[in-house]
C-alpha cells in the first residue's frame, strides 16, 4: 500500500506531520503495524476476539436497560 502527502510551500512542519499522522491513522496502516509487531497465536486472535463481542453484547443490554 503506498500512501502520498503533499508538503505544501511555507506549511509549517507541525502542520504536515499532523496531516501525515491523520493519513496514516485513516488508512488503516497504524493499526496492522501494532497487529504485526509481535507475533500472536490463532487461539489468541479467537480468544481476543470473543472477549469483545461479549463486551459489546454486554455494553449494549447496559445501554437498553438490561433484562
Amino acid at each position: 500500500m503506498s500512501l502520498r502527502m503533499r508538503v505544501h510551500d511555507k506549511e509549517p512542519i507541525g502542520l504536515a506531520l499532523r496531516r501525515f499522522k491523520k493519513l496514516i491513522e485513516r488508512s488503516g496502516m497504524q493499526k496492522e503495524l501494532r497487529a504485526r509487531q509481535h507475533y500472536e497465536k490463532p487461539s489468541e486472535l479467537r480468544r481476543r476476539d470473543k472477549v469483545r463481542k461479549v463486551k459489546s453484547v454486554r455494553k449494549a443490554i447496559e445501554k437498553t436497560g438490561g433484562m
